[in-house]
C-alpha cells in the first residue's frame, strides 16, 4: 500500500479522535513552553497529526495525497526498496524542522500553540516541483500553472502573510518545510538541480 495513503489515513484518524477527546487534542498541540519545561518532545510529531477542523485537514491531506504519490514514485525510482524510509524521513523531518524556529521563539510563552502538517505537506509539494517543475498544477480543477511558477507565487505569498500576520496560519512553517523538501531531495539526488534548471530554461509559455 502507498505510504502516502497510510499517512493520510493515520492523520485523519488521529485528528478525528483528538476532536472527540479534548485532553488528547491539547496534549498533542505544538506548545514550545511545554516541550522546553517538561521535555514533551513528542509534540513535534503529534502536532502534525491533528488539525483545526475538516477544512484545515481536508486541504492539507488533499494536497499531500496528490503530490505525495508523485514523490513516492520518484523516490522509488531513485532508491528502490529504501524509498519508503526516505519518504517518511522527508515528511516527518519537515514536520519537525519547520517547527524549530517557533520552538526557539516561543519556548518562554506558555500560551502559544500551533498544529497541522503544513511543514511536511510543503516539503512534499516542493520536492515534487524540484523533480517536475514544468508540470502543470491545477488549482480548483481549472486554473493550471507550471509548478515552478506556482512555487514562486507560494513563497512570495507566505513571506507577505508572515509579515502582515493577517491570519493565524504559521506561514513560516510553510517556507521552512518547502526549503527542507528541496534540500533533502537534492541530497538524495544532486543531479536533480541541473535537471530542474534545464527544464525551466526550456519552458515556453506559448
Amino acid at each position: 500500500m502507498s505510504i502516502t495513503i497510510v499517512i493520510v489515513g493515520v492523520t485523519v484518524l488521529v485528528s478525528f479522535i483528538a476532536w472527540k477527546q479534548p485532553n488528547i487534542y491539547h496534549k498533542s498541540l505544538f506548545n514550545p513552553y511545554q516541550i522546553s519545561t517538561k521535555g514533551e518532545y513528542y509534540r513535534f510529531i503529534s502536532s502534525g497529526l491533528i488539525h483545526d477542523g475538516w477544512t484545515h485537514l481536508g486541504f492539507n491531506m488533499f494536497t499531500f495525497f496528490f503530490f505525495g504519490q508523485n514523490v513516492e514514485y520518484i523516490y522509488g525510482r531513485i532508491a528502490g526498496d529504501n524509498s519508503i524510509w526516505l519518504f517518511l524521513g522527508l515528511y516527518i523531518g519537515a514536520v519537525i524542522v519547520s517547527d524549530l524556529p517557533n520552538f526557539f521563539k516561543y519556548r518562554n510563552s506558555p500560551g502559544y500553540n500551533s498544529l497541522g502538517a503544513s511543514g511536511g505537506v510543503s516539503a512534499v509539494v516542493f520536492a515534487s516541483i524540484l523533480f517536475m517543475p514544468i508540470n502543470d498544477i491545477c488549482l480548483y480543477g481549472f486554473i493550471c500553472i507550471p509548478g515552478f511558477i506556482l512555487g514562486v507565487l507560494y513563497i512570495l505569498y507566505s513571506i507577505y502573510q508572515g509579515k502582515t500576520m493577517s491570519d493565524n496560519i504559521n506561514h513560516q512553517a510553510h517556507l521552512v518545510g518547502a526549503l527542507f523538501g528541496v534540500i533533502y531531495s537534492l541530497i538524495l539526488q544532486p543531479s536533480a538541480f541541473m535537471s530542474f534548471i534545464s527544464q525551466i530554461s526550456s519552458y515556453r509559455i506559448f
